[in-house]
This record gives C-alpha cells, sequence and structure tokens, in this order.
C-alpha cells in the first residue's frame, strides 16, 4: 500500500469523478485508476461503485477514506517535523475565518506568513464560530479566527484573546435612524430584524442582549452568512446589528451606535495539543510572539466568573 494511492483514492472520493481526480492529482486517468484498482486488489475489496453517471465509495471505501487521511497527515507531519529540525517550516496550513473577523487583518498576516515560509500551503475555510471551534477541536483546521459573545469561551482548544468590541446598528442609508447619532436596544425593537440562524454564536450575543433587557424582537430575516445582510439591509428589509470595528468595510449602509449594545470578543484558536509546525509559525506571526498557552484564557476565564447559559 502507498501513499499516493491513498492520495488518488481522496481525490476520486473528493471530486466523485476518475476523470477529475486525475486533473486534480496531474496524472493521466488510466494511470490513476490502475494505481486504484492494484489498492483494491490487496485489500481484497472495493472502493469506490462505479457508474456511467457517477462514483460513489462503498462500505469498504467509506472505512478506508478516514485511515488513508490519517496516514496522509501523519507522513506529511513527519516530513514537516523533520524539515522544522533544519529550520525549515513544510506542510500545510488549513485556517479557518469568520466574515467578520476585525481584530487581524488576515490577509496581510498571511502574506507575511508566506514570505516567511513558502514552503507551507495554506487553505482557507469561511464559516461560523461554532462550526469552525468544532473542526479546530476534530483536527480538520489547525487554527481559526473566533467571534464569541462574551458569555461564551472556547471550549476544547488552546486560544488567545485577540479584541472586544460593541455592535452597532446597520440601517439603509434612507431609513429614519441613518440620521441618529445614539439608539437603544428599546429603540430598536420596533424595526424588524435580519440575523444569524437562531441558536449560533453570531446570534446569541444580540439575542442574549435583548432578553437580559426585557425586550423582543422580530427576526424577519436569518442568514448564514454575513455576506448576505448588507444587502438585505441596504434594500430597506430590515436593520442589523454588527461589530464596530467590521462596519466600516460595508458599503450602502450606515452604522448607528447603539448605547447599550452587547459585546463580542475575537479570538484565534488552535489544537490544543501537539500544534504542527505550521500552525505554530503562523500563531507567531499573528500574535508578534509565541502562541498563547490555554492556562491563559484560563486565568481570563475564572476573572470574568462562570459561563452563562444561552
Amino acid at each position: 500500500m502507498e501513499l499516493q494511492q491513498m492520495r488518488y483514492v481522496i481525490a476520486v472520493a473528493e471530486t466523485g469523478s476518475f476523470t477529475r481526480a486525475a486533473e486534480r492529482c496531474l496524472v493521466v486517468q488510466s494511470a490513476l485508476s490502475h494505481r486504484i484498482a492494484r489498492l483494491e486488489r490487496e485489500l481484497g475489496a472495493r472502493l469506490f461503485d462505479r457508474t456511467s453517471r457517477r462514483v460513489r465509495l462503498t462500505p469498504a471505501g467509506e472505512a478506508f477514506l478516514p485511515a488513508a487521511r490519517a496516514s496522509l497527515e501523519a507522513a506529511d507531519r513527519a516530513g514537516a517535523e523533520v524539515a522544522a529540525t533544519v529550520g525549515e517550516v513544510r506542510g500545510r496550513l488549513a485556517v479557518g475565518v469568520i466574515p467578520t473577523v476585525a481584530a487581524v487583518d488576515v490577509p496581510a498576516a498571511l502574506r507575511r506568513f508566506h514570505r516567511r515560509h513558502p514552503h507551507v500551503r495554506v487553505s482557507l475555510r469561511m464559516g461560523a464560530s461554532d462550526e469552525l471551534a468544532d473542526q479546530v477541536r476534530e483536527r480538520a483546521l489547525d487554527v481559526a479566527f473566533l467571534g464569541l459573545p462574551t458569555m461564551v469561551r472556547p471550549r476544547g482548544v488552546a486560544a488567545r484573546e485577540l479584541a472586544q468590541d460593541r455592535l452597532v446598528a446597520l440601517v439603509a442609508p434612507d431609513h429614519p435612524l441613518a440620521g441618529e447619532g445614539l439608539v437603544t436596544l428599546k429603540r430598536l425593537t420596533s424595526e424588524v430584524f435580519v440575523d444569524f440562524p437562531a441558536g449560533t454564536a453570531g446570534r446569541v450575543q444580540t439575542d442574549q442582549a435583548f432578553a437580559t433587557a426585557g425586550l423582543d424582537r422580530d427576526v424577519a430575516f436569518e442568514v448564514s452568512s454575513a455576506d448576505f445582510t448588507v444587502p438585505l439591509v441596504a434594500s430597506g428589509l430590515g436593520v442589523a446589528m454588527m461589530p464596530s470595528a467590521y462596519a466600516p468595510r460595508l458599503a450602502g449602509v450606515v452604522a448607528v451606535t447603539v448605547a447599550d449594545a452587547p459585546e463580542r470578543v475575537e479570538y484565534l484558536v488552535w489544537a490544543a495539543s501537539a500544534a504542527t509546525p505550521a500552525a505554530t509559525a503562523f500563531l507567531s506571526v499573528v500574535t508578534g510572539a509565541g502562541p498563547a498557552r490555554p492556562a491563559d484564557v484560563a486565568a481570563r476565564d475564572e476573572r470574568r466568573g462562570p459561563p452563562s447559559r444561552s
């Protein structure tokens, strides 16, 4: 069994096509098919069901895939660890980013990182904070930038607090509140809201703020990405709340200060055990120092008190 065979199996599983897998792996399809067929003979089981329309994993293929990925990751890590002993950072870096990250200029950080470590291959994944945190815990991501309510803290990962920020209200330019310098949550209860799905980290902080104040609001539009929020607000369908540091990047809407606005905390998180050389190097680029110990966040947690339930 060879690592290259595993790479071919993973490529076919992810693309659902021998042709696209061969293109991804930069080999002719016949060579890729031959290597996979030889692996299937060695294993004594077919890994794929092939039809004229699609390719699907068999039960044997479903069982083989996670082990193949783990083997490739271990091989890549072994090479990266050896390179690190001679002062060279290699391997892969998987970074998760929330769309509203504002504490760090992520493209600039990646530019500095790439200049220092050009042999590292970087993949970026956008998502919600809770999803990205899960992926770091599962080692699907090396590091991630999160935005969490003050009553919610990263669990099962090492973390460094980057910044705290207050939310502002976003309204259309012709909205009556656009000319206001300051509003309150109570004033906003008369508005229709655009917000993230209920239960997500991006939604909890706002829901909690209104609930604590004893107020109800109408969330008429739920969006899974901040990219959809601005067009809906700009068209006058509702108002939204976003971090004040992120708001200046948004065109077509007006940010209004909210006197009793909720706060959020941005974190950089990474796998609590055995960060890869590439992850350690990226943490150094972002923070300007070595990664924070998990105890750093734990100490801050003790000062803040126990987490609130939401």
